[in-house]
């Protein structure tokens, strides 16, 4: 038998190196994210490994996975923490190594293999650490899943069985680069800026954009797990910005910069200036709508409403499906409704068939972003920017909240914003327009200024986006009034960036 986990453990103590730690708050939405060492200990990634191994046996798939890590100071032993885990629970084990995220879904079709479990804290700060599963390839798990994971591992119901195994599948990322290189060349000559912050997108990014035939201006791509100059984000203004600067030292057609475990890109024009992710996905939306008339798109609820306004997009009939935010959600919302591409603000863009699998990969990304550049001889990056409806947009903003308070909080503010709605308030000085609750809730006025409050599903924060078609002078006054509703609860704290 293997000891029930406890929710914490003092270090340096013979109980925290005999019994398995996991903090409950870990099992988020669609993944799991705790501080290492703090939340979880080695004995608690054991713990997980073996409560996976029991949920595939109880779900019905084939006990044999695919896993890898990302590159933190970290990923590796707690990799080999998780396979033990799964071998005692009888699952055959398949590692690709370090590994982004995307190539560890990659491998469940090209090793034919059922499940997946990516070592990765992502965009987190150093110290954390997660795990990306699924158990139906395309999609990953969601709410029930997490939820059934959790109940199993700390209650310690555990399934052990033999027939586990373990195999090094040996360099698997040239399997992967070959995959996604196996498409025609870029015809149009262009100079790359690839970022990498640091991060394991280094080891493989611009080997792979090379491939395609642009010059590749390499920025920050030596793997270094003390991110020595930031986090590996590219939601984060410090990262865009950085970016911005060596486009316009170099003179390059395009920025492409990929987050810690390469399942995001981020994207800055020739004139060096920020496009935030949603209006990429417009712009890929246009062009790829083009080719495929009559698209249906699945997006998050924090992305701009060009998606269902855009004049271009609507002329070659594309639908656009408001989601849940989050990848497992959109994900499994691009697969059930066979749509060609999800697009998140965060930089998650799902290609779906015949353009993708299904999952998020930000090599994919910016393979897309340059097949749209070659497709478009005539016109530069800014160009095709220029071309969108003007829109005036907040980054995603991040005020501290306790992970047991969040979601509690986005109850109260959803209830205010409702009972403003039914008592007919206004604001921004205009009538509220609509409320979409489906994720935390938007609220939209009369001249389509809209404000977003939501929890975040892998941080203890929430998430606060706002946007105006009409005016800056808008967009910020609705980031005030959402405010203003935030700061009536006391356990709100400060924002990680503000406009």
């Amino acid at each position: 038998m293997f000891p029930k986990p406890v929710p914490s453990l003092v270090t340096n103590t013979y109980a925290y190196e005999s019994s398995p730690m996991v903090k409950p708050t870990g099992f988020r939405e669609y993944d799991a994210r705790w501080l290492f060492e703090k939340e979880i200990n080695l004995m608690g990634v054991q713990a997980l490994g073996l409560g996976l191994g029991t949920l595939l046996h109880e779900m019905g798939v084939k006990p044999e996975l695919a896993t890898g890590h990302d590159f933190r100071s970290y990923s590796a032993s707690i990799k080999y923490a998780l396979i033990t885990g799964l071998m005692a629970a009888g699952v055959k084990v398949h590692d690709i190594g370090l590994a982004l995220s995307p190539m560890a879904y990659f491998a469940q079709f090209a090793l034919d293999v059922p499940a997946v479990a990516m070592v990765t804290a992502s965009h987190n700060d150093n110290g954390w650490t997660g795990v990306k599963m699924g158990a139906q390839r395309p999609v990953t798990f969601g709410p029930d899943e997490m939820g059934r994971l959790r109940d199993i591992v700390l209650a310690g119901k555990f399934r052990m069985a033999d027939g586990g195994g373990y195999r090094f599948v040996e360099n698997f990322p040239k399997t992967y680069i070959d995959d996604l290189c196996d498409r025609p060349k870029i015809k149009r000559k262009l100079k790359v800026v690839a970022a990498c912050g640091n991060g394991t997108a280094g080891a493989f990014a611009p080997q792979m954009l090379e491939r395609l035939g642009v010059e590749v201006i390499p920025m920050d791509v030596e793997l270094d797990w003390n991110f020595p100059k930031y986090n590996p984000n590219p939601e984060d203004l410090e990262m865009l910005h950085a970016m911005a600067a060596k486009v316009k030292e170099t003179g390059a057609d395009v920025g492409l910069g990929f987050d810690g475990d390469g399942d995001r890109c981020g994207v800055v024009d020739n004139n060096g200036d920020e496009i935030f992710a949603d209006k990429i996905g417009v712009m890929l939306a246009r062009d790829l709508s083009k080719l495929h008339p009559g698209a249906t798109f699945v997006v998050d609820v924090k992305s701009t409403g060009l998606f269902a306004t855009d004049p271009v997009l609507k002329a070659q009939g594309v639908k656009a499906d408001y989601w849940k935010t989050g990848h497992s959600y959109i994900k499994r919302r691009v697969t059930d409704l066979k749509a060609l591409a999800g697009f998140e603000k965060s930089g998650h863009f799902f290609f779906n068939a015949p353009v993708g699998r299904g999952y998020d990969d930000g090599l994919l990304t910016a393979i897309h972003v340059l097949e749209m550049l070659d497709r478009n001889p005539a016109k530069s990056m800014a160009d095709l920017y220029a071309d969108l409806p003007r829109t005036w947009g907040s980054p995603t903003m991040s005020p501290h909240c306790d992970d047991e308070k969040k979601y509690g909080i986005v109850d109260k503010v959803t209830k205010r914003f409702e009972a403003m709605h039914a008592k007919g308030e206004k604001l921004l000085g205009q009538p509220i327009r609509d409320l979409v609750t489906v994720n935390g809730v938007r609220v939209t006025v009369e001249d389509g200024t809209w404000g977003l409050v939501r929890a975040s599903s892998n941080k203890p924060e929430l998430v606060v986006v706002v946007e105006s078609p009409a005016s800056e002078a808008n967009m910020r006054a609705m980031f005030k009034a959402v405010d203003a509703v935030l700061r009536e609860n006391p356990e709100v704290g400060a924002y990680n960036q503000t406009i």
